[in-house]
């Protein structure tokens, strides 16, 4: 399990951390959001693909709680208007 999908998920999870983390505004840290969307399917993937039940419920619910971050950061009107950024 230390092929390019799990390499390519590793490297995204810390990206996307890098990006929540610094706090460089609404939206960059939507789009941290979003790549950890990417990443937590890419890790469902690799859960399915090495029959790794944990991997894949563990990951299943942070996609289920990054698309909530998506949504408070990127796309919900009320958010974005009190914040003052567009």
């Amino acid at each position: 399990m230390d092929g390019p999908l799990e390499w390519f998920a590793a490297l995204g999870t810390i990206v996307a951390a890098s990006l929540v983390a610094a706090d460089l505004g609404r939206r960059w840290t939507g789009w941290g959001f979003v790549l950890f969307m990417a990443v937590a399917i890419t890790w469902i993937v690799a859960g399915l693909r090495s029959n790794s039940g944990s991997l894949v419920i563990q990951n299943g619910a942070l996609l289920l709680i990054n698309a909530w971050g998506v949504w408070c950061y990127l796309i919900s009107p009320k958010r974005r208007l009190s914040s003052g950024e567009h």
